[in-house]
């Protein structure tokens, strides 16, 4: 018989593995440590005490037995603080559409004209989606004034960001043969992005701006809270003037109008699909 002998680097390829094996469980441990200890920063800075939720569990059953009934004698002047929602977040939606267009065509790396205005908008959407809208309402309070008209420029400037960013990213993912074929034929810029660029990516832009409208209509709400119009300002001056009952029925406007956003949002959005 003969001896079945083990090759020569087998024994080495064994320590390699088993030392490479230890390797990634080391480092599998070491993750989960770090991420043991973020989670408990977060805890220890955030200073959660579940006993607050305990002892002011009263406190929060007062308010609602304060809030009952709600108080439908004034429902008519609600109705006006609901509408300048809703408008807001068409204005800022609809401005915001206008003005990120011409600034995602240019940063979209398969389209843009030139390197220069590629960054340039790419630094202009980054700027006005990093800032967040109820800072831009702040801003725009103190240009212009109390009212609807700041927070439906802080919602289009904020909406500038976000939709410039996802138009930008449906135009570099879309399919570049026709706009070849375009190109070979000597059509111009403008010709190209008409019969090229926007058959291509209008579907998705609808899409995105519908989505962007039924955001901009929850932001509308909060924006009230900083002298921004709407029914967020109604909301707040309930609130300080302790009277929960007309919080209630604001409470339930306001459900009403993002249920409905977000449902006409969910089938437009289906149809375009």
């Amino acid at each position: 018989m003969t001896a079945t002998h083990l090759p020569p680097n087998e024994p080495h390829t064994r320590t390699a593995d088993s030392w490479s094996h230890a390797f990634a469980s080391a480092v599998r441990i070491v993750l989960v440590l770090i991420a043991i200890l973020v989670v408990v920063q977060a805890l220890f800075v955030v200073q959660v005490r579940p006993q607050d939720l305990v002892t002011g569990f009263h406190g929060m059953v007062d308010i609602l037995r304060r809030s009952m009934p709600p108080d439908f004698s004034n429902l008519s002047t609600v109705l006006w603080p609901a509408l300048e929602t809703i408008d807001i977040a068409i204005f800022g939606t609809l401005a915001g559409l206008v003005l990120s267009m011409p600034l995602a065509i240019v940063a979209a790396a398969n389209v843009t004209p030139s390197r220069l205005l590629y960054y340039a908008s790419r630094g202009v959407i980054g700027l006005t989606r990093s800032v967040p809208d109820l800072v831009w309402a702040l801003l725009f309070v103190t240009a212009v004034g109390l009212g609807p008209f700041p927070g439906g420029l802080a919602l289009a400037v904020h909406s500038i960001g976000m939709m410039g960013r996802l138009f930008a990213e449906t135009i570099e993912h879309m399919d570049m043969a026709p706009i070849d074929a375009l190109s070979l034929t000597g059509a111009r810029r403008m010709q190209i992005f008409t019969h090229g660029v926007l058959p291509s990516v209008l579907p998705s832009l609808l899409g995105i701006s519908l989505y962007r409208l039924d955001e901009n209509i929850r932001s509308s709400l909060v924006l009230g809270f900083v002298g921004a119009g709407g029914i967020g300002f109604q909301l707040l001056t309930a609130m300080n003037l302790f009277q929960y009952q007309q919080v209630s029925v604001l409470l339930i406007v306001t459900f009403v109008i993002v249920l409905t956003a977000e449902r006409l949002s969910a089938i437009a959005r289906e149809r375009l699909a």
